[in-house]
C-alpha cells in the first residue's frame, strides 16, 4: 500500500516538473492524516522555488481511488488521507490471494544462515543467546520472503582448546568424573587447565603449552587416540547444544564444523604460498591486505604448521560456494570480531571467491541489577549459562501464569527472552530487565502473545463467519488498525534489505496495542450481522500477522496466558 502510494506521489512530480525524485512516506501524528512526504522541501531547493507553492500543485493532482483527501502544512508538508473501505477492500483480496506478508521476492535465490556456532567442549553460555535468536530471525524472514535457505550451525570444534582439553582431561578429570558431570566436567577443565598454563607461563615453563599444541597437531594428523578424543568431547558437546536450541526452538540443516574444512584449509593455504598470495612471516603463512586498506595481515597457518580460523573460513567459503552458490551467507557474532571479519572479506576477495559474507553482529548482554544500574551479565552476578537463563525466565513465566500449563508457560518465557533481544537495534546492547520482560502492558513479548490470545478467546466464542464482500461497511473503526496492517508485507520486504530486525518488534507491538483500543471503543460478538462477521474476519487478519510475526521472532504464541 504505502508503496504504491509513492509510486503515484514520484509519478506526479513527473509530470509536473519532469524530475525523477525519489518518495518516501512517512507517518504524521494521527491528526493530520494517514501519510506525509517532504518531497515538495526537496524539490523546492532542487528547482529553487517556493517549496509550498510546489505541495499545493502536487496536492491538487494527487487522484487516486483509495486517497479520500489532501492536505498542505507549514513550509511544504503534503498530508494524505487513505479511504478506510478501499483499504479494508485491499486487504480482503491480498489475504484470498495468498498468506498476507509471504511473497515470492527470493524465488530461485539461495541464502545460507550460519548460527548460532558456539564453541565445542564447554556448557552454552548467554553469550551466545544472541547469534542463536538473531540467527533463526534472519533464516526466518528469509523463508518468508521466498528464499531457499540453508542453516548451518558452524561449531568450533578445533584449535588451540582442543588441545587443552585433552591435556586438562589428562591431568585434572577422569572417565568417571566425564560421565557424571559431562559438559560441566569438560567446563571445569577447561578452567583448570586455563589457569595451569598461566602459571606455568610466568614461571617461564613450557611443557604443557607443549603437550596442547602436540595434540592439536596428532589431531590434525588423525591420531588414533586424539580422534577418539574430539569424538567423545564432541558428542558431549553436541548433546548439550541440541539440547539447549531445542529449549530455544531453533534447529540448522547443517552442523559443519571447523574440523571438516582443516583439511581443505591447509591445502588452500599451500596453493596460496604457491601463487605468492600466501607469504612466510617468523615461520608463519600470512596473507597481506594492505590493497584492501588492512595493514594487519591476515594468518592461515601457524610456525608449528597448525590451522588457525582463518584458515578454516577460507574452506568454508569455498565449500558454500560450491556447494550452495549463495548470493549471502548471513553470521552471527559479536562486535569484537568486526575488524577479523573485515579481514576475512578482504582475503575472500583476494583469493577470487564471490563476496557474499553478510556479517550481523551484536552487542553484549546487560542486565539491571537490583538498585536499577546495568550492567554486564556474569556469573558474578547471577545467570551465565544458557540454561540456567531459561530456567529463571520459565520459573517467572510460571509463577505469573498459576494455572497455565507447561507448554504455554515456555512459550510465554520463549516470548519475554527473545522480544527483548529486538526492543533496541541489535547493534546496541541488550537488556536483561526482568521486570518489564514480563509485562503484558510494557513493550515486551508476553504483551504481544496477549493481544493474540485476546482475539483467540473472541474467537472461540464465535461461530465461523467468512464474509463473501466486506463492501457495504465503512470501516471506520477499524482505520487505525487497517492502516498498521497493510504496512506489514512491505515492512518484510524493507527488512529483507537492511536486516533491522527491532523495526519488526516494534511493529508488532504497535499493532497490538492499537488491537486493544479497538477492543475499549468496538463491540464484536454482540454486533448484528454482517457487521459482526466482518469484524471476526478482521481480528482473525490481526491474529494472523501476529502469529506471523511472532514467528518470524522466533517466538511461539501460546493459547492461555
Amino acid at each position: 500500500m504505502k508503496q504504491e502510494l509513492e509510486y503515484v506521489v514520484s509519478k506526479v512530480c513527473m509530470e509536473l516538473f519532469n524530475v525523477d525524485v525519489s518518495v518516501e512516506l512517512t507517518r504524521p501524528d494521527e491528526q493530520f492524516g494517514d501519510y506525509a512526504t517532504s518531497v515538495a522541501l526537496q524539490l523546492g531547493q532542487q528547482l529553487n522555488k517556493n517549496p509550498r507553492e510546489i505541495a499545493e500543485k502536487i496536492a491538487s493532482k494527487l487522484k487516486h481511488k483509495k486517497i479520500a483527501g489532501t492536505e498542505v502544512a507549514g513550509p511544504g508538508f503534503i498530508n494524505i488521507k487513505i479511504q478506510s473501505n478501499l483499504l479494508a477492500m485491499w486487504l480482503f483480496e491480498e489475504t484470498k490471494l495468498r498468506v498476507f506478508g509471504r511473497s515470492d521476492l527470493g524465488q530461485g535465490r539461495k541464502v545460507v544462515c550460519e548460527f548460532p556456532s558456539p564453541n565445542m567442549a564447554k556448557p552454552v553460555s548467554v553469550g551466545h543467546l544472541r547469534a542463536a535468536v538473531q540467527g533463526w530471525t534472519i533464516y526466518k524472514l528469509m523463508t518468508h520472503l521466498g528464499y531457499e535457505v540453508v542453516t548451518d550451525n558452524h561449531i568450533g570444534d578445533y584449535g588451540t582448546p582442543f588441545g587443552k582439553w585433552v591435556v586438562g582431561f589428562l591431568y585434572f578429570s577422569s572417565d568417571e568424573k566425564l560421565a557424571k558431570d559431562g559438559i560441566y566436567e569438560l567446563a571445569r577443565i577447561y578452567i583448570e587447565i586455563t589457569a595451569a598454563l598461566k602459571t606455568e607461563k610466568e614461571q617461564g615453563d613450557d611443557k604443557l603449552a607443549g603437550e596442547v599444541q602436540g595434540w592439536l597437531k596428532k589431531l590434525e594428523a588423525k591420531d588414533v587416540d586424539a580422534v577418539e578424543y574430539s569424538n567423545r568431547f564432541n558428542k558431549i558437546s553436541l548433546d548439550h547444544l541440541h539440547k539447549v536450541m531445542g529449549r530455544l526452538r531453533i534447529s540448522t540443516d547443517h552442523e559443519l564444523g571447523e574440523a571438516f574444512y582443516v583439511p581443505r584449509g591447509q591445502a588452500l593455504t599451500d596453493e596460496l604460498l604457491k601463487k605468492g598470495i600466501a607469504k612466510e612471516s617468523d615461520g608463519a603463512l600470512v596473507v597481506p591486505l594492505d590493497d584492501a586498506g588492512i595493514d594487519t595481515p591476515i594468518m592461515l597457518r601457524k610456525a608449528n604448521g597448525t590451522a588457525l580460523y582463518a584458515t578454516t573460513d577460507l574452506a568454508t567459503i569455498e565449500y558454500r560456494q560450491q556447494q550452495w552458490n549463495p548470493e549471502k551467507v548471513f553470521i552471527h557474532t559479536g562486535q569484537e570480531q568486526t575488524f577479523y571479519f573485515r579481514q576475512l572479506k578482504a582475503l575472500a576477495k583476494k583469493v577470487g571467491y564471490k563476496d557474499v559474507i553478510e556479517h550481523l553482529w551484536h552487542g553484549l548482554i546487560d542486565q539491571k541489577d537490583e538498585d536499577g544500574t546495568r550492567q554486564k551479565m556474569s556469573s558474578r552476578k547471577g545467570v551465565v549459562l544458557l540454561e540456567e537463563l531459561l530456567d529463571v525466565a520459565e520459573k517467572k513465566a510460571r509463577k505469573q501464569m498459576k494455572d497455565g500449563n507447561e507448554e504455554d508457560i515456555k512459550a510465554v518465557a520463549l516470548g519475554a527472552i527473545k522480544f527483548a533481544d529486538f526492543t533496541a537495534d541489535r547493534k546496541k546492547g541488550m537488556l536483561f530487565d526482568w521486570e518489564s520482560m514480563f509485562s503484558v502492558q510494557g513493550f515486551s513479548g508476553p504483551a504481544v502473545q496477549y493481544a493474540v490470545v485476546r482475539i483467540k478467546s473472541v474467537l472461540a466464542k464465535a461461530t465461523d463467519s467468512k464474509p463473501n464482500d466486506i463492501s457495504d461497511y465503512d470501516w471506520q473503526a477499524e482505520h487505525a488498525l487497517l492502516l498498521l496492517a497493510t504496512d506489514f508485507p512491505q515492512l518484510l520486504v524493507e527488512l529483507g534489505k537492511n536486516y533491522e530486525m527491532h523495526k519488526l518488534a516494534t511493529y508488532l507491538y504497535g499493532l497490538a496495542r492499537e488491537l486493544n483500543r479497538y477492543y475499549e471503543e468496538t463491540q464484536i460478538l454482540i454486533t448484528k450481522e454482517p457487521i459482526r462477521g466482518y469484524r471476526l474476519w478482521f481480528i482473525t487478519v490481526i491474529r494472523d500477522i501476529l502469529v506471523d510475526g511472532l514467528d518470524i521472532l522466533g517466538i511461539p504464541t501460546p493459547e492461555r496466558m
